[in-house]
This record gives C-alpha cells, sequence and structure tokens, in this order.
C-alpha cells in the first residue's frame, strides 16, 4: 500500500507552540502532532523543501527553530532542493496569480513537484485556495479524512 506524502508548512509546524487558548487552535496542535506521530511511525511520508528550511532558519524562537529543524531532519522523506527552484518558480508565479502570496505559494508548488498527496496548513487564507494537483487541508481535516478511509 502506497504511503500518504504530506507537506506541513512553516505555521503549521508552528502550530503547537501558539496561544492554546482558543479551541481551534488547540483542536489544530493536536491534530499536528498526531500527523508527526504517524510520520515517526512511519505511516506517512513528510516532504520538505528549502523553502520551508529558509522560513523555519528565520524564526526567532530558538527553540521553536531547533525542535523544528530536528524534527525536519530526522523524518524527511522526499526533500525538494534549490536545485528545483526555476521549476518552483514557475508554478508559484501560477499560484500567486490566484492571490497567494509568495512564500505559500512557493510551499504549494514544492509540495506539487514532489508529487505530495496533501499540503497542510493552519492557514486561513491559504485553505480557501484550492489546486486540482494537491489536496489543501488543516489538520484537524486531514486526520478526519485518515479516519474515514
Amino acid at each position: 500500500m502506497k504511503k500518504t506524502k504530506i507537506y506541513l508548512d512553516n505555521c503549521c509546524f508552528n502550530r503547537p507552540y501558539d496561544d492554546q487558548s482558543q479551541l481551534t487552535v488547540s483542536m489544530e496542535a493536536l491534530a499536528k502532532l498526531s500527523i508527526q506521530q504517524d510520520i515517526r511511525n512511519n505511516n506517512a511520508d513528510l516532504v520538505t523543501s528549502y523553502i520551508l528550511v529558509a522560513e523555519n532558519t528565520a524564526n526567532r524562537f530558538e527553540e521553536k527553530r531547533k525542535d523544528i529543524q530536528k524534527f525536519i531532519d530526522k523524518y524527511t522523506n522526499t526533500y525538494v532542493s534549490e536545485k528545483s527552484a526555476d521549476m518552483v518558480k514557475d508554478i508559484a508565479i501560477d499560484i500567486m496569480n490566484t492571490g497567494i502570496k509568495l512564500m505559500d505559494a512557493c510551499h504549494i508548488a514544492c509540495a506539487i513537484i514532489a508529487g505530495c498527496d496533501y499540503f497542510i496548513s493552519t492557514d486561513k487564507r491559504l485553505l480557501k485556495y484550492q489546486s486540482d494537483k494537491i489536496k489543501i487541508v488543516n489538520p484537524i481535516s486531514y486526520i478526519l479524512e485518515k479516519e474515514e478511509a
């Protein structure tokens, strides 16, 4: 059976570090941690990219930055490197034409290039973008879909 290939964007990786006083944030954090456990258990393949690493490197909170990078380093199954930058740019331009910001468009482009099944984000504005090339969901929706399958 083919494992699901997933790409978590930077806001998704950071969700457990956000203020958990809102129910939605807390639920998304729990779902994201469950997704990470699936990755650890080898039930899903993590895809990351040079875009994700660059964005995480800019995180001013050292502990968050190190924890996220450690997970990326240990569990990445497929890595979209700078060698794909021209292809990322071409796809990202099309995505940006729909109103998506540059970094978000680049993340989605990397996920598409890697052949991901899911792009997982907690960015409400980004979640409104839909594509026939990849399924874009929040962590809660992903968990619900996987449980129904």
